[in-house]
């Protein structure tokens, strides 16, 4: 392959200035590196270029873009991913405590249960009203009823008055 000659090389000139101001552009280079062109190079030259590779400098543009929004398609399914295991795992512990408060809620009825009344009354007594009117349903409603027999008559009406509420279909407010 032979070298052009320097005369070849001149004529080519504006092109190559032309070319190497683009790719400075593309590249994302600093202004100063872009006055490359001689002071002989035609305005025509230049913009007959540009006109001829504004083609290819839009698809190229539109590649990085698409590569761009690739990588972040990515990293959000990623993302997708991690949230749906870490879902996941929230939900088989939710599930494990669910039994856990089950069984600990029957576990508890049963001892309130097996209970004299009157000292099953004055613990329920003791508890918050809420804790102790689930209680008081949850079990035989015979029982209840003789531990409500045994309290005093304030308590067992707060209680019950919770217990009616807790048994509405409809809230009346």
């Amino acid at each position: 392959m032979r070298l052009p000659a320097s005369t070849e090389i001149a004529g080519h000139w504006p092109r190559l200035a032309a070319l190497s101001v683009v790719a400075a552009v593309m590249m994302g280079l600093p202004a100063a590196s872009q006055t490359l062109a001689p002071a002989t190079s035609s305005a025509e030259e230049v913009e007959r270029f540009c006109g001829n590779i504004v083609d290819a400098a839009r698809d190229r543009r539109y590649a990085l873009q698409t590569a761009e929004l690739e990588t972040l398609r990515g990293e959000v399914d990623e993302r997708i991913r991690m949230l749906e295991a870490k879902r996941a795992e929230y939900e088989d512990w939710l599930s494990r405590r669910d039994r856990f408060m089950k069984q600990a809620q029957a576990t508890v009825v049963e001892i309130y249960a097996k209970m004299r009344p009157d000292a099953a009354a004055g613990q329920l007594g003791q508890l918050r009203a809420e804790t102790a009117a689930a209680i008081l349903m949850s079990l035989d409603p015979r029982q209840a009823s003789v531990i409500l027999n045994e309290m005093e008559m304030k308590t067992a009406a707060a209680l019950t008055g919770i217990m009616v509420s807790a048994a509405r279909e409809k809230d009346p407010t």
